[in-house]
């Protein structure tokens, strides 16, 4: 009895420790997430996509301001109704995640911008920032399109990071139309709490395995530059009054709904959101499909028709 209660003393005792360990890893790790390369198959995967609903596809090179260059593709329909939509990946995938919602913006008119975001897929860059320096590249995006296009409305639409990127950017970017943000993070230090509670439980995050979490922030900050309080789509929502539909899934693990609840309190500007049942993170679209596109198609077309 006492071998194993002093056992179970000296396991509690080292767990942070050993979640301070796991954090020193994940800080360093967060700002270099595995890069999901643009492959043959990927490319011929997006263009079956394309092919269905009768659009083209042409390469778009975009220079971030401070050098790095961002690759992606401008895809039209053949009769577009003025308004395109920059799509933005989740963390370590790239362009070609998004074809599913591309293909039925497409297929309703509207011209889409798919970019691997700086340090995914064929993009340069050495760190991924979360928003602190995506924010940047997305108004350089927006300049190199209205240079080149005639844009009615210019929309955005993301998932998981690139839906927390998103809502940053059309803070910065006031040519921003309106965001769809689904399974957006708050802030960083607060999805840290999710991570470091190893998707079970933010409140685990928040003590047992706290060392993780901060050491995990403080290594990310040193190296990234920035402060992790500043990465946060919470903010960018109070700062600009810009409309927002934000969606997740109420079964969301990685990003659990309260992030969403908490943008959709901040929001100073029109708002919408929609809680799912059942889905998991980043997985509205394929449980409930006929119902995402209504949605997304009635809060772009108003905002549409209100710009006429």
């Amino acid at each position: 009895m006492k071998h194993a209660r002093l056992s179970f003393v000296l396991a509690v005792g080292l767990l942070p420790v050993f979640a301070g360990m796991a954090g020193a890893m994940l800080g360093s790790g967060m700002l270099h997430p595995m890069r999901r390369e643009l492959s043959p198959e990927l490319i011929a995967r997006a263009d079956q996509a394309f092919t269905r609903v009768h659009a083209t596809r042409e390469d778009f090179e975009v220079r971030a301001p401070d050098g790095v260059l961002l690759r992606g593709w401008k895809v039209r329909f053949q009769q577009s109704n003025g308004d395109w939509v920059m799509l933005f990946h989740g963390v370590s995938d790239n362009r070609v995640g998004m074809h599913s919602y591309a293909e039925f913006l497409l297929r309703h008119g509207y011209s889409v911008l798919l970019m691997d975001a700086r340090a995914h897929g064929a993009s340069e860059g050495p760190l991924a920032t979360y928003g602190w320096l995506e924010r940047h590249d997305t108004s350089a995006i927006a300049g190199a399109l209205f240079a080149s296009e005639q844009v009615h409305c210019f929309f955005l639409l993301g998932e998981s990071m690139g839906a927390s990127i998103a809502l940053q950017s059309a803070a910065e970017e006031p040519r921003v139309s309106g965001v769809v943000a689904e399974s957006a993070f708050a802030n960083l230090r607060e999805v840290s709490f999710d991570y470091a509670g190893l998707r079970l439980s933010s409140f685990l995050g928040r003590t047992l395995f706290r060392p993780a979490s901060t050491i995990a922030i403080r290594g990310a900050e040193k190296e990234g530059g920035f402060k992790a309080d500043d990465i946060s789509p919470e903010k960018a929502v109070a700062a600009r009054a810009f409309p927002v539909l934000l969606i997740c899934g109420l079964s969301d693990r990685n990003i659990p709904a309260r992030h969403t609840k908490r943008i959709y309190k901040a929001a100073i500007g029109p708002k919408e959101m929609w809680l799912v049942k059942g889905a998991g993170h980043t997985a509205v679209l394929g449980k409930e499909p006929l119902e995402f596109e209504r949605r997304v198609l009635t809060f772009f077309g108003k905002i549409h028709d209100s710009r006429m």
